[in-house]
């Protein structure tokens, strides 16, 4: 997907072993402004995002093919061209800033503290919608170890919460055409307006 002419950025050189070592413990700015329709939420940059210092930019990393497949971006969104979603309301942060070579590597309490910090980036630009990309993650972080792809009962702050699955390429459990329907689920909610749910039992 081009930008507008004369505005695409370059594409970067990938990193050489070196720069990915290098990048352990490095972070991605976040790609966020006020009053998005979805804020997406990674687990935490891998080494070859946090060494490009673009979200989702490893190859094979299907976060891009599934929002354009999901209806989210008339074509595929290269890592480097990332800002364009500002303008269609969309944004990317993390819910543990540091980069490792595995999100194995974090440590349950990092999970935790990550929620509270998105907590607080959610009243402050106050998206509609935050969609955190990883089961695993997401039911150690929040304290929902029952938790369930798609919209959660709980909302964070003002936004409704949506749980999509890790678009790793690692992620074996999923493939393309369930990333697809999982991000044109979120799509079609984002169209509507936002109800209130009752809070998860129990």
């Amino acid at each position: 997907m081009s930008g507008r002419a004369g505005t695409v950025p370059p594409r970067p050189a990938p990193p050489d072993r070196a720069a990915l070592l290098a990048a352990v413990g490095r972070r991605v700015p976040d790609l966020i402004g006020p009053g998005l329709r979805v804020l997406f939420c990674g687990i935490n940059p891998g080494l070859y995002s946090a060494a490009t210092r673009h979200h989702f930019a490893r190859p094979g990393n299907r976060f891009w093919p599934a929002l354009h497949a999901g209806g989210f971006t008339r074509g595929i969104v290269a890592p480097w061209e990332e800002r364009e979603l500002l303008e269609l309301g969309l944004g990317i942060t993390n819910l543990v800033a540091r980069a490792t070579a595995s999100a194995a590597e974090l440590m349950p309490a990092e999970l935790v503290a990550g929620r509270r910090r998105l907590e607080r980036k959610v009243v402050r630009y106050r998206p509609a919608w935050v969609a955190v990309l990883g089961v695993g993650a997401y039911r150690m972080g929040f304290g929902q170890p029952e938790a369930r792809l798609g919209r959660q009962p709980e909302r964070l702050g003002p936004a409704g919460l949506w749980l999509l699955p890790n678009p790793s390429g690692l992620n074996a459990h999923h493939q393309l055409r369930d990333l697809a329907a999982a991000f044109a689920d979120l799509r079609r909610a984002a169209r509507r307006p936002l109800l209130p749910r009752s809070p998860r039992a129990g």
